[in-house]
């Protein structure tokens, strides 16, 4: 994240000439000779810390904050979309230049958005995409790829024949993306059934308490596949209390707790997804060089979609995805 932002501000400093210039409101590069260079205002939206994944875009958030010592951040956090709304409208009244935006759900999300966006105010969208191309700049992890190679890891795994449930996230292009990718997938595998999928809403509460439902209604089972780390190990509580310790399950976005299992070989997780809550960090790198450089001539060779690879994770690779230290 730290390269590709070094490697931003390098482009702008050679394409120039001199010293950086500064945003104004309006997006113009430079303030009249003479007078003191304001701060750039940048607002953060993203969803409260509910589960580990969001924990950790908080933690990163707080981080990357004081790289930028220029820029004034004002960050707002939400337990829900309408919350997540009116806290952007106030950041919108208090005359933000830029927005990063990390949506609890994508609908209703995107009217904001594009309000923010026609008053000239920089979006920068991070992970859930909007429903309409909104956003100046939109950073996403590689969902479908994070679908796919579940779906293929588990069809491997159970020779081609066995029978699965699923748990997906919350309503957003993130989870259509996955778990399109992740039945298209085990379409090419024929004698896999995909007996029941239901929304874990990537929380472990909820997850075990679905899973719990499912498990009711569903007397064989092989495998989960649980769209999160949080969600598998809320699948995980469900199947221990149900006695269905035959079961196995893979996750997804790289939680510490979950790659520590798969590195160590636990049978219940074979393997997991990387995700990393580090792209916030990469979105507000974006909207900080982008708006103390000049919008206008980052739009130059900035792209609009920027996609960030997913790896699958099993014991023979899990050393180079654990990180004991880290928040998530």
């Amino acid at each position: 994240m730290l390269a590709f932002a070094v490697g931003a501000a390098l482009m702008l400093g050679l394409s120039g000439c001199g010293t950086a210039p500064t945003a104004s409101s309006s997006g113009s590069a430079q303030e009249p000779s003479g007078t003191p260079a304001r701060k750039v205002k940048i607002g953060v939206s993203i969803p409260a810390a509910t589960h580990g994944w969001t924990g950790g875009v908080v933690w990163w958030v707080q981080q990357t904050k004081g790289l930028y010592p220029n820029v004034e951040w004002v960050v707002a956090t939400a337990d829900k979309p309408e919350s997540q709304v009116s806290d952007i409208e106030t950041m919108l009244a208090s005359g933000v230049d830029g927005l990063v935006v990390l949506a609890m759900e994508s609908a209703p999300l995107t009217p904001i958005a594009k309000k923010a966006s026609e008053r000239g105010v920089y979006v920068v969208n991070v992970d859930r995409g909007f429903t309409e191309p909104v956003a100046d700049v939109f950073l996403e992890g590689d969902n479908a790829a994070f679908g796919r190679k579940a779906a293929e890891f588990m069809a491997k795994k159970l020779g081609g024949n066995g029978k699965i449930l699923a748990l997906r996230g919350i309503p957003s292009t993130v989870d259509t993306a996955r778990f399109e990718a992740f039945t298209s997938a085990l379409r090419a595998t024929p004698g896999i059934q995909l007996l029941d999928a239901q929304a874990g809403e990537w929380n472990q509460e909820k997850s075990y308490k679905v899973t719990q439902t499912m498990l009711l209604k569903h007397a064989e089972v092989d495998a989960v596949w649980a769209a999160d780390d949080d969600m598998a190990l809320g699948a995980e509580k469900a199947l221990k209390e149900a006695g269905r310790t035959n079961v196995w399950m893979v996750g997804g976005g790289g939680m510490k707790t979950v790659v520590k299992r798969v590195k160590e070989g636990d049978p219940v997780f074979p393997a997991t997804v990387t995700y990393p809550p580090s792209m916030i960090a990469a979105g507000m790198h974006v909207a900080a060089t982008a708006l103390t450089a000049g919008k206008d001539r980052v739009a130059q060779f900035m792209p609009r979609r920027l996609v960030m690879d997913v790896e699958l994770v099993t014991s023979e690779n899990a050393d180079r995805y654990y990180f004991p230290d880290s928040v998530y």
